[in-house]
């Protein structure tokens, strides 16, 4: 059994727990779920870096990444570095994240926030809703084509933009439909944990130009991303890079600078 599988087991454990202690009525009724959402994908679209950029502690491969910031001050961070939106982990066991962080992030910036989760109900989605993010994440390695297109379909209703994320042909395949507004490649191997950029350059082109293309994974310096440019990759998502540093906003300002200039 790989990560993968043991985060899914857990997963659905803890969802039937939230679900049995707050009620769809009560998210429903969450302050925040009748704001009008930020678009992502348009964000990207319209950026000469894309660079998304994550707000994550800890992580199965690379164990403690960073415990010490806050996520007020790396949101706010973020936002004077310029980046197009930010990702919040809120998977606690594997990532030491919370939904509370989505709330802080949200009150502490205005990018549009993706909530980075491991979504296997739509109970997840209106969560994320809820607690503020503007865009969601469905990972096809553990979705069947029902799930996605079921997810991404309520996702939309909400008001939500989707990015579905595939590690291999198969995956995207099952994937490509039209509620998804971009299509993130990642580039780490989930059964070895290896990470290579030639997957994002194989997949490219099976990728229809309708969607907005996101790399994922081991994207680490400049030069990786002007690397996936020409492949059609108008958004990078950027995990450990600048989480690993004292100041991520600091850290993610030097990069964007020195990625347009």
């Amino acid at each position: 059994m790989n990560i993968l599988d043991k985060i899914v087991i857990d997963k659905r454990k803890e969802v039937e727990l939230r679900k049995s202690i707050i009620p769809i009525r009560q998210l429903e009724q969450s302050v925040l779920f009748e704001r009008s959402t930020i678009s992502l994908a348009q964000n990207l679209k319209m950026s000469d870096s894309g660079i998304i950029a994550e707000h994550k502690r800890r992580s199965p491969s690379k164990s403690v990444i960073n415990q010490d910031l806050n996520v007020q001050d790396v949101a706010a961070g973020y936002e004077s570095a310029g980046v197009c939106g930010m990702s919040v982990l809120t998977d606690g066991k594997y990532f030491g994240g919370a939904l509370d962080d989505l709330i802080v992030a949200r009150a502490s910036c205005k990018l549009p926030l993706l909530r980075k989760e491991f979504i296997i109900d739509t109970y997840q989605i209106l969560e994320a809703k809820a607690y503020g993010a503007d865009v969601i994440l469905l990972i096809a390695a553990i979705l069947s084509k029902a799930e996605i297109k079921q997810f991404s379909e309520f996702a939309k209703s909400l008001n939500l933009d989707v990015l579905l994320e595939v590690h291999n042909e198969e995956e995207l395949q099952k994937s490509i439909m039209p509620s998804l507004d971009m299509l993130g490649v990642n580039n780490r191997n989930l059964k070895t944990f290896d990470v290579s950029l030639e997957t994002s350059k194989q997949l490219s082109q099976l990728i229809p130009d309708d969607f907005v293309k996101v790399s994922e994974s081991g994207i680490s310096s400049v030069e990786a991303i002007k690397e996936l440019q020409p492949f059609g990759y108008k958004g990078f998502l950027i995990g450990e890079n600048f989480m690993k540093t004292a100041n991520p906003g600091e850290s993610a300002k030097r990069f964007i600078s020195e990625l347009i200039s």
